[in-house]
């Protein structure tokens, strides 16, 4: 059976490059197409489902690590989830991130006698391939945070202690350690309390790093909980995992790759 690779690399010169030198090491490997950017790589392996992804870290509109998120929230099975090979310039932080990840890493520019040794791990990886998505999605989640954290400008500001929110004409205070979930709405994240809510004009993707991560956790793109007021965790109908809180009555859905928090709940 043929293997698929998709290449997202906003460098077309580059983007030849990489899938040239990987047809020249792996024949057998089809490159099914290339994507300019982030936002095209997700459509594009949603329609194409490749079992390789090839990604580039820094592409305009939407990261390599943004797209890997988004489509590991996104894909459905039965295809297993893409093995996720990210391609960077930042050799400091990758060689960190990905020394002890499942996924793999490329330096541009692209160093044949490295990408042989990527290539052999795919094949490993590919011919002992086992388990279920959520199962493929753990190292990818891992090493999406490792990434995050070491991005360069990635610094961890300081500790979020309490939300400032308006509320008609007051503005409220809110302890973080009062907040059930955060949750993005359009250009707002509405901020639930156990008997109330307030909105804030805040990206979550600018909150999310101020939240202290042992209380915090992000189950899907648009919804951080307080995991102390999460109550219990079951599947739906469809297998999908949801979340019963303490003092709310939404359900948040959690992403695949975010569902492996609640296996032991």
């Amino acid at each position: 059976m043929s293997i698929r690779a998709l290449i997202a690399e906003d460098e077309p010169i580059l983007a030849a490059t990489l899938a040239l030198t990987l047809q020249r090491l792996w024949p057998e490997l089809e490159i099914a197409g290339t994507a300019p950017n982030g936002v095209a790589a997700v459509e594009q392996a949603l329609a194409l489902r490749p079992d390789l992804l090839f990604l580039d870290i820094k592409m305009p509109g939407q990261t390599g690590i943004e797209a890997a998120e988004e489509l590991a929230e996104r894909w459905e099975g039965p295809a297993p989830f893409p093995h996720v090979v990210f391609v960077t310039a930042y050799d400091d932080y990758a060689v960190q991130a990905f020394e002890q990840a499942a996924a793999d890493y490329v330096l541009k520019p692209v160093n044949e006698a490295r990408l042989a040794r990527t290539v052999e791990r795919l094949q490993g990886l590919l011919a002992n391939r086992h388990g279920s998505q959520e199962a493929d999605n753990d190292p990818l989640t891992e090493l999406v945070g490792k990434l995050q954290a070491l991005m360069p400008g990635s610094a961890a500001p300081e500790r979020l202690e309490f939300v400032r929110a308006a509320v008609g004409n007051v503005v409220r205070m809110i302890p973080v350690t009062e907040v059930v979930f955060f949750q993005a709405t359009d250009k707002y994240v509405t901020v639930a309390t156990a008997d109330s809510e307030a909105l804030i004009r805040v990206p979550l993707k600018e909150l999310l790093p101020q939240l202290d991560p042992a209380r915090f956790r992000q189950v899907n793109r648009s919804t951080v909980v307080n995991m102390a007021c999460v109550a219990s965790a079951g599947r739906d109908t469809l297998g999908k995992v949801m979340l019963t809180l303490r003092h709310r009555p939404e359900k948040p859905r959690v992403s695949p790759v975010y569902a492996h928090l609640f296996r032991q709940m």
